[in-house]
């Protein structure tokens, strides 16, 4: 009998336990949805406001809640979840990028991949490579741990990874088309190359350092990009082809969405499995299925796609903001900071600075090499432009944050002084630099680029689900008119050399073109297809065309 009443007293115990984690676990959901809802709620009311946008009221949102949280819980907590890289990364980045590339246009993409990938990839190892050296340098000088030589590398990385989701929020896609395809672009590689080179740091023997090693750690990195952009491609592909021959949306709309959605993110997690970069194949694969697949469907398809994808997207930006903020007052990592918040601030402030100093140095070298190799005044990126991109790149968040605590926690705690250090520093600087960056991002274009809204009417592009309505012009004629409006009335034919040596990007364009009509629309559709579905006004009219 005493045996079964200490088993009876054990097992009501722990059933306790469990019914009051679970309502604890309740209560912060609760919490957090309508948290979400006000987010939403202040950020509509905050549209037309010219400083503040809904990823900063998202963070100020967060802080005020973890304000709230550390009074009502006498400094023991701030958050009401636990921060998680893999929460991060699995779940809230995929839609993120997934939806930017589905959106992105990318006909202003294509035009200026060059500069996208050379501001994504070499910019990213030179801002890194400035960061570790400074790192290094004035590290020495202050009373913190001592940190070897792959974790000064890690902290290069971590804080040379900008933060691509706040860019969606403080530039516009129509009124600076140029300015967000190469700031976002680059903010897409540049996450995917800082993740790989965190991920390569991590798994590299920087004990044995030689010629041979760089040349590996080169080779690895580019095979990993490469590999991640096909493996996007394959995806978005074997979904339009899919769709295409089986379709779907004769028996439902449902089956339609529901495969686009589970294909985009099957495309994520097999480079997950294959220990590719998530970021670029999502990111490729969006762009795919948005030329191929989303054309595929049926027009009630079409715009439950583009919805559904915005929305997640949204929610998962909204979410990522505004735990940032409530995670940003975590008592347990500041404790360990409180007897010398002088070095926090100065370890703070030097990240800060070599972070700019960083971004510098590849911004304005790379702009003057891409000038070099563009003969069309219109088509160069000026001093102002410059001046933007170097500016709005300068943000850190979501992405950051999760490398440091994957590098400087131990399962999601802090017990190293000169840890907390990096991780109070890093969360002082997605801060300062979300706040601070991203409220004056918006009146720096609108003071150097008065005008420049004006000239977006001509770079829109139609091919993408932004717009449900075919374009009125043809392929062929949309080009001719961009080509030969205006003053380029002498522009060479792109099959000619002169041709292609003066304008690579639109030679390089039209025979995409040309091998897009022929041989790939025919095997997975795009635009211009019609998928037949029974019952359809489409299936009507041509059966009545069909009487005699």
């Amino acid at each position: 009998m005493t045996m079964l009443a200490s088993l009876y007293t054990s097992l009501t115990t722990k059933m306790l336990s469990v019914s009051t984690s679970d309502h604890a676990s309740v209560v912060s959901l609760n919490l957090f949805v309508a948290l979400l809802c006000a987010c939403i709620v202040v950020g509509h009311l905050l549209e037309e406001h010219r400083w503040i946008n809904e990823s900063i009221t998202a963070l100020l949102i967060g802080l005020g809640t973890g304000v709230v949280i550390l009074l009502m819980s006498r400094g023991k907590s701030s958050h009401l979840l636990v921060f998680s890289e893999d929460l991060f990364f699995i779940y809230l980045l995929p839609p993120i990028i997934f939806n930017a590339g589905f959106q992105v246009k990318k006909k202003q993409f294509f035009r200026n991949f060059v500069t996208i990938m050379a501001f994504g990839a070499i910019g990213t190892i030179i801002s890194c490579t400035v960061i570790s050296l400074g790192a290094i340098h004035f590290f020495k000088k202050l009373d913190i741990a001592t940190f070897d030589l792959g974790d000064i590398l890690a902290i290069g990385a971590i804080f040379a990874a900008t933060d691509s989701v706040c860019t969606l929020q403080v530039l516009n896609q129509d009124e600076t088309p140029l300015l967000y395809s190469l700031v976002f672009g680059e903010g897409v590689v540049n996450d995917a190359t800082s993740v790989v080179l965190f991920n390569a740091i991590q798994s590299f023997d920087l004990t044995h350092l030689n010629h041979e090693a760089a040349f590996h750690f080169l080779g690895n990195f580019l095979y990993l990009f490469l590999l991640s952009t096909v493996l996007g491609v394959a995806t978005g592909l074997v979904s339009a082809y899919v769709i295409k021959k089986l379709y779907f949306g004769r028996h439902s709309t449902d089956r339609e969405v529901a495969l686009m959605m589970l294909m985009a993110y099957l495309s994520y997690m097999l480079a997950e499995l294959f220990a590719l970069s998530g970021i670029l194949t999502v990111f490729f694969c969006g762009i795919v299925m948005s030329h191929y697949t989303w054309h595929n469907v049926t027009e009630s398809s079409r715009v439950t796609t583009k919805h559904t994808f915005a929305t997640l997207s949204f929610l998962a930006e909204t979410f990522i903001f505004l735990y940032v903020g409530m995670d940003a007052l975590d008592i347990e990592k500041w404790r360990f900071v409180s007897d010398s918040p002088g070095t926090s601030v100065a370890v703070s402030s030097i990240l800060m600075g070599l972070v700019m100093l960083g971004r510098a140095a590849f911004v304005f070298p790379l702009s003057f090499l891409s000038n070099l190799s563009k003969k069309n005044q219109s088509e160069k990126i000026d001093i102002k432009q410059q001046v933007v991109i170097w500016w709005a790149g300068l943000m850190r968040g979501a992405v950051s944050m999760a490398l440091a605590y994957n590098k400087f926690t131990r399962s999601g705690h802090t017990e190293l002084r000169g840890n907390a250090i990096m991780i109070t520093s890093t969360i002082t600087v997605c801060l300062f630099s979300t706040m601070v960056f991203g409220m004056l991002t918006k009146p720096l274009i609108r003071h150097l680029m008065p005008h420049q809204s004006t000239t977006t009417s001509m770079l829109s592009d139609d091919n993408t689900p932004k717009s449900l309505h075919m374009p009125l012009l043809d392929g062929e004629q949309q080009d001719s008119f961009v080509e030969f409006s205006g003053s380029h009335h002498d522009v060479p034919r792109p099959d000619s050399l002169r041709g292609f040596l003066m304008r690579p990007a639109r030679t390089v364009h039209h025979y995409w073109r040309q091998f897009d009509d022929a041989f790939m629309r025919p095997v997975f559709g795009g635009r211009g297809f019609v998928p037949f579905v029974p019952g359809s006004p489409i299936e009507r009219s041509t059966h009545d065309l069909s009487k005699p």
